[in-house]
């Protein structure tokens, strides 16, 4: 029980380093689709780690934090997308320091014009 105790520790100090990168990753980056991209990657690590190393710490939770980390697994990808589908929409802008923009390639090359056949 030692050592799983230590690699749940170990995992929640990994966890909340993930956190305070992801934060730092919303207040340094230029757009809305960087921030997209440092919020859902790092904190979804982030959190998995610490929900996971808190399930370790203590067994008696291990499988309530399993169904946790399996429930933001799913939801934050998704959630991502439909922000970031839902800004493109809006017309929010990508900054002057982009410079690949797939998204505008394709609906530049598309025959029809309609944004809504374009998977984001």
């Amino acid at each position: 029980m030692v050592i799983l105790s230590t690699i749940g520790y170990i995992l929640i100090v990994i966890g909340t380093i993930f956190l305070f990168l992801g934060s730092l990753g919303l207040i340094r980056m230029p757009d809305v689709y960087n921030r997209l991209q440092a919020g859902t990657k790092a904190t979804t690590l982030g959190a998995l780690s610490t929900i996971i190393g808190v399930g370790l710490v203590e067994p008696t939770w291990f499988w309530k934090t399993l169904v946790i980390a399996i429930f933001i697994v799913l939801t934050n990808p998704i959630g991502s997308h439909t922000i970031a589908r839902a800004s493109r929409k809006s017309g929010i802008k990508t900054t002057t320091e982009t410079t690949v923009d797939k998204y505008e390639e394709d609906v530049l090359n598309n025959e029809s014009g309609d944004e809504d056949d374009l998977a984001l």
